[in-house]
C-alpha cells in the first residue's frame, strides 16, 4: 500500500508561505521551513509596527508644536492647556500641519489661546 501524502491542501499551505517569502534574501525565500520562520517573524514585526507607527507620528507633530510655540515664546504644555481652556479643539495632527504650512495662522491661534 503506498503512503499518504498530504495531497493539494498542504502544498497550497506551503505555497502560500513561500509567496509570502518572496522577495527574501537567499533560502528564506526558497525552503519553506527557512521561509515560514521568516515569515512568522516578519508578520510579527507588521503587527507591532501598525501600533508603533501611531506613537510615532503622535511624537512627531508634538515636536512640531512644540518647535513652532517656542519660536512664539510658548512651551507645548501650556499652550495645548490654554488650547484647552479657550475651548479649540485641533488635534495635534492639524496644528502641525497648520505649523509648518502656514505660520501666519499658526500664530493667531496662539494669540487667540
Amino acid at each position: 500500500m503506498p503512503r499518504a501524502k498530504r495531497g493539494f491542501k498542504a502544498r497550497r499551505r506551503r505555497n502560500r508561505i513561500l509567496k509570502a517569502a518572496s522577495g527574501f534574501r537567499g533560502k528564506r525565500s526558497s525552503c519553506h521551513a527557512a521561509a515560514n520562520e521568516a515569515v512568522q517573524h516578519a508578520w510579527l514585526h507588521m503587527y507591532r509596527s501598525r501600533k508603533q507607527r501611531k506613537r510615532d507620528f503622535r511624537a512627531l507633530w508634538v515636536q512640531r508644536i512644540n518647535a513652532a510655540a517656542r519660536g512664539l515664546g510658548h512651551s507645548y504644555s501650556k499652550l495645548m492647556g490654554s488650547l484647552g481652556k479657550a475651548g479649540i479643539s485641533l488635534n495635534r495632527k492639524m496644528l502641525a500641519e497648520i505649523a509648518i504650512s502656514d505660520p501666519v495662522a499658526f500664530a493667531a491661534i496662539v494669540k487667540s489661546a
